[in-house]
């Protein structure tokens, strides 16, 4: 009976916060940053008391702080003041994108990579070949050339970090076993790192390791 009662809070509190970030933002949070938007300081402390804060309210819904954080940043994704946002809050993403990597690494247990190392392998392959394939055939449509239909592939060859936060909360609300937790975390850290050394050697890229291609 709890399981049902959880999965039906669920369902009932995840549209409501949707509802009221979408409401606050539009009628309270574009109006606060219109009407003070020449003082850096105040835009970058809102951004981030509107992520925390909704994040907070997530919680106490039975939610999780990550979904309140996601929705807090998708309801101001379509503001006008979000692309300015993105770029002041620039380098405090890089830095908790920095832990979230290393918790997730830091939390992984090598015990349990024996089991899962094979079939993290082939499903990392699978990733690796078929979504570039995937994605040029797609883009193709488009009018994209080629050369540009592969690029795009290859940078989103790998595995989207949200399966690491999906298998975290999952095996956190004991949804999934620690093997397959596990088996969803060597698969996207196999895909992080091959990907990353493909377009580094390949694509142009700030740490690229040719001059020709090193750029911003």
């Amino acid at each position: 009976m709890a399981d049902y009662w959880g999965l039906l809070q669920v369902i009932i509190a995840l549209p409501l916060l949707a509802l009221f970030a979408w409401g606050f933002v539009r009628f309270i949070l574009l109006r606060l940053l219109a009407r003070f938007d020449a003082f850096r300081e105040y835009i970058f402390l809102l951004a981030i008391g509107w992520c925390l804060g909704l994040a907070e309210v997530a919680d106490l819904a039975g939610l999780s702080l990550e979904v309140g954080a996601f929705i807090a940043g998708v309801a101001i994704a379509t503001s006008p003041i979000a692309q300015y946002i993105a770029v002041n809050l620039k380098p405090l993403r890089d830095f908790f994108l920095v832990l979230f990597f290393f918790s997730v690494g830091a939390g992984f247990e090598l015990a349990v990579l024996a089991d899962v190392i094979v079939p993290a392998l082939v499903l990392a392959a699978a990733v690796l070949v078929c979504k570039p394939v995937i994605f040029r055939a797609l883009l193709s449509r488009t009018q994209e050339t080629r050369e540009m239909g592969w690029e795009i592939g290859a940078r989103l060859g790998q595995i989207s970090e949200f399966s690491l936060m999906i298998a975290f909360l999952a095996q956190s609300a004991l949804i999934i076993g620690k093997d397959a937790s596990h088996l969803i975390q060597a698969t996207a850290i196999l895909t992080f790192l091959i990907s990353s050394y493909i377009v580094v050697f390949r694509y142009p890229s700030p740490i690229a390791v040719s001059d020709k291609l090193r750029r911003d």
